[in-house]
């Protein structure tokens, strides 16, 4: 794991600066790094989906730093959103709600609902207070491509076509938020994440799933068949099963491979601590230049839900 590493106050005020210029601007959250623009800057917004070449039928999350903030990009605060605010945030868990007019279709790919979330990393709080404006935030890196939880990982696939990134060190939880519908009386977790189902339907009672979104504008980022995914073909094998031909790398949970591999990265056996792992972990495998990445598949248990979904979408078909 790297360590940590703080920006200057002087760092966060430019950061801050060229976001309020419409510029592009990669920070760290807790869960992986985001590229910001403006949220209400049009044109700023627009500069993400032709950096990240992302389809304008994938919604992009604004980030804030209170819940304050938050009631001026969407159009209703339900109760239930005042209770998982209380609960969950700053963290993990984006809401999708009815947005407000100041929030561009190009935001929420047409629909007129938006998600928000306050992220609890300090950096990525201290620069959206220095902005005094909400960031539109997607995962820093290429489209469907594997999520970036190092600044390094943000340098290697977007390079100079962002303005600037802001280096905050390794992200702790690894996978993105979880995203849940509270539009019009709705409780839909659209994307696990960082806060379970669970911990969810303690505070306000049960909720359905959608994972998956027709060819239309999709509900939330994330929802695409095909994401999360390395160059290297990411293939999701059963006790120890790695293929016969080709050279490759091993992501183990708990059962050796049946043969000899390059490479085996032992993980950790429960999901919070593999999840933080996982993208750093696939980053590094990817570099090496193999003909696949075998990962053993974690159980079918709740608290792996958010994993395992990022694994599928990962994967080779």
């Amino acid at each position: 794991m790297e360590k940590p590493h703080s920006p200057s106050r002087a760092e966060i005020e430019y950061a801050a600066s060229l976001l309020r210029a419409g510029r592009l601007v990669a920070f760290p959250t807790e869960t992986v790094y985001g590229l910001g623009a403006n949220a209400l800057d049009e044109l700023a917004v627009r500069r993400i989906f032709e950096a990240k070449s992302r389809p304008n039928t994938s919604p992009i999350i604004v980030h804030v730093s209170s819940v304050e903030m938050a009631q001026t990009v969407v159009a209703e605060w339900p109760e239930t959103a005042q209770l998982l605010a209380q609960k969950f945030w700053p963290g993990p868990l984006t809401l999708v709600l009815k947005k407000q007019p100041a929030i561009s279709s190009i935001v929420t790919a047409g629909l007129d609902t938006v998600g928000v979330r306050m992220p609890s990393h300090p950096v990525a709080l201290a620069l959206i207070e220095a902005a005094q404006l909400p960031v539109a935030a997607p995962s820093a890196n290429r489209f469907t491509q594997l999520s970036p939880t190092t600044a390094a990982h943000v340098g290697e696939g977007l390079g100079n076509l962002i303005d600037h990134i802001l280096d905050g060190g390794p992200c702790t939880v690894g996978i993105e938020s979880t995203v849940l519908s509270l539009a019009e009386g709705a409780q839909i977790v659209l994307r696990p994440g960082g806060v379970s189902r669970s911990q969810i339907a303690e505070v306000i009672g049960p909720v359905q799933v959608r994972t998956e979104a027709a060819d239309e504008a999709h509900p939330a980022p994330g929802m695409h068949p095909r994401h999360y995914s390395p160059r290297t073909k990411l293939l999701l094998v059963r006790d120890g099963n790695v293929p016969r031909e080709g050279i490759g790398g091993y992501v183990q949970l708990r059962t050796p491979p049946e043969q000899g591999v390059r490479e085996v990265v032992e993980m950790p056996r429960d999901a919070a601590g593999y999840a933080a792992d996982l993208y750093r972990v696939l980053h590094d495998l990817d570099a090496r230049g193999y003909d696949w990445i075998a990962v053993e598949v974690p159980e079918e248990l709740a608290e792996w839900e958010a994993v395992r979904d990022r694994l599928r979408r990962a994967a080779d078909k």
